[in-house]
């Protein structure tokens, strides 16, 4: 075993067996790199990466590799789900000196920390253009004894490069703040959609959550039918894909195709969470009870398959099992057959398994066929043939739990379990489920109470433990997720608790031009503090920031905050615009913005019943709260309970209007204010 025997990562601890003497990130092995003057090898990847395996497989388990690593380099093992900053830094380093990016990462950097080379998977032998693994190393140990001069340039440009890149970008003058910007993001985010099979671009394909949920908000605000229809058939086409799990539920993380048919098999919690929002938006702005399943059938994968016993959500499930990508998941002729006792021609038909497979000589459930058409065909009842697939779902999602099942990694992370959060909150409030509405609180109290170690909040909880001082996402996310929840509730204590974290952000994680830097001002591990403006996989921390300072601010009574969310909008508005897709967050708030941001807080007799009316209801630039009573926490709701009646108050940045008295007269304000 080696260094790696003592982490909590599940994705460390598959190479503590490794030949490779691995060292996790730290000061010991950047100490010894100095003491040996040896050039350092950052390895960087998650529990659930298909060609991390590959590597492992290929390259970390063999003798003469591992050999070679340990002799020339020191060599660091990094879970980047656990240090997300170290991956971003050296993602950016990467996709500068190649132009691509992905993982596994593998970076050779000085004993400094900086980069001066790096790539992405590399073959045991000469393959795909590259070199082989062993080649690379050859030829940087070459460099990095002989051109020790160059390798010191390089690292030298490569460090005031992603310097200059951590720099934001400011507005420029004369930008006119009206709806010609949101109808601007609305038209870039058309011209890059698949019109055909939805999403965006070609293949790979990702959920573009955040694109999606702006058009449906955009044709909320003005009409415009063809964002919601681009909006919906994403959301249709990858419901009805290989994509979506088509007996247990959930998503995976993307397809390799336009027609989301073949997944990357792993199953992320911060897509599910992600998903089960825009689903949840859906369902408001169509009621299509459709969507309504697909949220519920995926916080049933969540509780079933992601929940710890503690209450708090594992990171992913991995895409193999048993060496195989998809193994779990996919269906052999011989498989159906087995499953089903007999081959079900209709029911096969309806989920496109044939004898040949679909996808690598097996099949990939999916739908997309109408069953009204198959019970045509195969001259039976439609209401017959959908009782069949009912059953064949149960025996086929019973034969598939005898299998090996992949690898659960059970890291928790703030951030993730946050987004889940702020999922299981508004689907409580979307469906009106109060199962949904006790678990959101539930799992929030049990994540402040495990991710606090001494007053100080953590990034990572594995097997009872806490470590990695939280970044700016999980602060971010987590404040969202206490506002939302403060929302649902009506209790107070969790938007003061979402007022501390908004305070500590501010404190410790401020840029001098307006925005925040992904790590804490204590963190010094790091030679470059980035500062993320766009959307990833997760919504821009910084955007969600700028909402939370909003609301907040609305909430405390704290101009100073609305103010600098408003500014942060402003600066970030023209760069929204032409990068729409990559800056979908942004262009949520810039829209809400341009169309009046608002506080609804129902005081008094029944308001948590009047409440809901705002909850179930499609108003995304809307932010509304109730009191039942008469001690507020809150600045905003000082002065508006009575005993006697119910009070409901329209409130914009710079005022609230007199109260009415029921849910209808407030839609109304809300429409016309």
């Amino acid at each position: 075993m080696n260094r790696l025997a003592k982490e909590t990562s599940q994705y460390l601890l598959q190479h503590a067996h490794n030949p490779v003497d691995w060292y996790p990130w730290g000061d010991e092995a950047f100490e010894l790199a100095k003491a040996l003057n040896k050039p350092v090898i950052v390895s960087i990847g998650y529990s659930a990466c298909h060609w991390c395996h590959v590597m492992e497989r290929e390259s970390f388990e063999n003798d003469e590799v591992a050999g070679y690593m340990n002799d020339h380099f020191i060599c660091i093992k990094v879970d980047r789900e656990e240090h997300p900053d170290v991956d971003h830094m050296y993602m950016d380093a990467v996709q500068a000196i190649s132009g691509n990016g992905g993982w596994p990462l593998n970076v050779f950097v000085t004993p400094d920390r900086i980069p001066f080379y790096g790539g992405t998977y590399y073959p045991p032998r000469p393959a795909y253009n590259k070199p082989s693994w062993l080649q690379l190393m050859q030829r940087m140990t070459e460099v990095w004894v002989h051109q020790h001069d160059e390798v010191t340039l390089q690292a030298q440009q490569m460090i005031q490069h992603l310097q200059q890149a951590a720099k934001t970008v400011t507005a420029k003058t004369g930008l006119i703040w009206n709806k010609e910007i949101s109808d601007k993001i609305a038209h870039s985010l058309l011209q890059q959609a698949d019109k055909e099979k939805g999403g965006f671009g070609n293949a790979p394909k990702f959920p573009g959550t955040m694109a999606i949920s702006y058009l449906l908000e955009h044709y909320h605000f003005t009409g415009h039918k063809p964002s919601l229809d681009q909006a919906l058939l994403s959301l249709d086409k990858m419901a009805d894909g290989g994509i979506y799990d088509q007996l247990g539920g959930g998503f995976a993380r993307y397809s390799t195709d336009r027609e989301w048919l073949a997944p990357h098999f792993e199953k992320m919690l911060y897509d599910n969470a992600l998903l089960i929002l825009s689903y949840c938006d859906a369902y408001m702005v169509t009621n299509d009870i459709r969507y309504k399943n697909i949220v519920e059938e995926t916080i049933a994968f969540a509780e079933r398959e992601l929940k710890d016993k503690t209450g708090t959500y594992y990171c992913a499930l991995d895409a193999d099992s048993e060496g195989v990508e998809g193994k779990f998941y996919t269906f052999t002729w011989d498989d159906w057959n087995e499953a089903l006792g007999s081959a079900e021609p209709a029911v096969a038909a309806y989920f496109g398994v044939t004898e040949h497979g679909n996808w690598e000589e097996t099949n990939i459930l999916h739908l997309g066929r109408d069953i009204a058409v198959i019970a045509a065909h195969y001259e039976t009842p439609a209401a017959d043939l959908e009782w069949k697939i009912e059953i064949a779902k149960t025996k086929l999602l019973a034969y598939r739990s005898q299998r090996m099942r992949p690898l659960t990694d059970d890291k928790c992370l703030l951030s993730w379990n946050a987004l889940m959060s702020i999922a299981l909150t508004k689907a409580a409030a979307t469906l009106g489920n109060d199962a949904y509405k006790v678990r959101a609180v539930d799992h929030m109290t049990v994540l402040l109470e495990q991710f606090y170690v001494e007053g100080n909040i953590m990034h990572t909880w594995s097997n009872g433990t806490a470590r990695i001082p939280a970044k700016l996402d999980d602060l971010a996310y987590l404040a969202q997720a206490l506002l939302q929840l403060l929302s649902l509730t009506g209790d107070q204590q969790w938007g003061v608790k979402a007022g501390e974290i908004i305070e500590l952000v501010l404190r410790d994680f401020t840029d001098d031009g307006g925005y925040f830097y992904f790590t804490s001002i204590h963190q010094s591990d790091i030679p470059v503090r980035k500062i993320d403006l766009y959307d990833g996989a997760t919504p821009s921390a910084n955007a969600v920031m700028a909402h939370n300072l909003w609301v907040a601010g609305m909430l405390m009574e704290r101009t100073e905050w609305i103010e600098r969310s408003g500014v942060m909008l402003r600066n970030i508005a023209e760069t929204a615009g032409r990068y729409s897709y990559s800056f979908g967050y942004w262009g949520q708030l810039i829209q809400r913005s341009i169309m009046g941001m608002k506080t609804v807080v129902s005081a008094g007799k029944n308001s948590d019943k009047v409440s809901v009316d705002f909850k179930n209801s499609f108003f995304p630039h809307v932010f509304s709260l109730f009191t039942t009573g008469n001690e507020p926490q809150i600045p905003l709701l000082e002065n508006k309970f009575s005993e006697a009646k119910l009070h409901i108050f329209v409130c914009s940045e710079e005022s609230c209007l007199s109260p009415v008295s029921s849910s209808e007269q407030a839609i109304k304000l809300i429409n016309d204010f």
